[in-house]
């Protein structure tokens, strides 16, 4: 009875193992192809100002006019850049775990901490694209999207894997949590929030 318990729970988090990294994967190649397309996007803007962008469907949505702001290149070159160089090292992770690579503890914190930080960046672009510019990027918001099922993906390994060292009471309980699918659940609450903002702000601009 105790060595089917076991090869079960192993399966289930083997394959949880697979739903995470397969996610990373997916979701850090989407955030390349949204970062290389804005870095060629932003060469064109520079040999036309009144080029007429791929992502450029009306006054809303916008990507020439949030590109010509400053906080498009908050650390004095534009932030795709970021991208370019933080999503391949996603995807090098997504598949060093899809591998069944063993990652160091510090490795994994340093991850969280990596993907947490940036995906606050995208937050913060965001934000600042609906209440302070208020035009939106698609491109940008693609990245954003990318970032939050990034996060979500890593936070879910890491407690999972108790990368964090919480005791066994804690521990337990929070693999009950995720068991029930508790943080999925708040990723999706929490994507859901970002595009009712979005519609409350612009309403019927998004598709005029």
């Amino acid at each position: 009875m105790f060595s089917e318990l076991f090869r079960k729970n192993t399966k289930q988090k083997a394959h949880s193992r697979n739903w995470v990294f397969g996610t990373m994967l997916a979701f850090g190649i989407t955030g390349l192809i949204a970062s290389f397309t804005l870095a060629v996007e932003e060469f064109i803007l520079i040999k036309n100002p009144d080029a007429a962008l791929s992502c450029t469907f009306n006054l809303v949505l916008n990507c020439a006019t949030v590109m010509k702001t400053w906080q498009a290149s908050v650390f004095g070159f534009p932030n795709m850049y970021i991208g370019l160089m933080g999503f391949p090292m996603v995807i090098m992770i997504a598949l060093l775990g899809l591998s069944k690579a063993k990652f160091p503890r510090w490795f994994m914190v340093g991850a969280e901490i990596g993907y947490v930080l940036f995906t606050l960046f995208a937050y913060w672009l965001f934000f600042s694209s609906v209440y302070i510019i208020q035009v939106l990027c698609p491109w940008c918001l693609v990245v954003t999207f990318s970032m939050t099922m990034l996060t979500a993906t890593v936070t879910h390994y890491n407690l999972q894997q108790n990368t964090f060292g919480f005791k066994k009471s804690v521990q337990k309980s929070i693999e009950r949590f995720l068991a029930k699918d508790g943080d999925k659940l708040i990723a999706a609450g929490w994507i859901v929030l970002l595009v009712a903002l979005v519609f409350a702000k612009f309403g019927d601009s998004l598709f005029a």
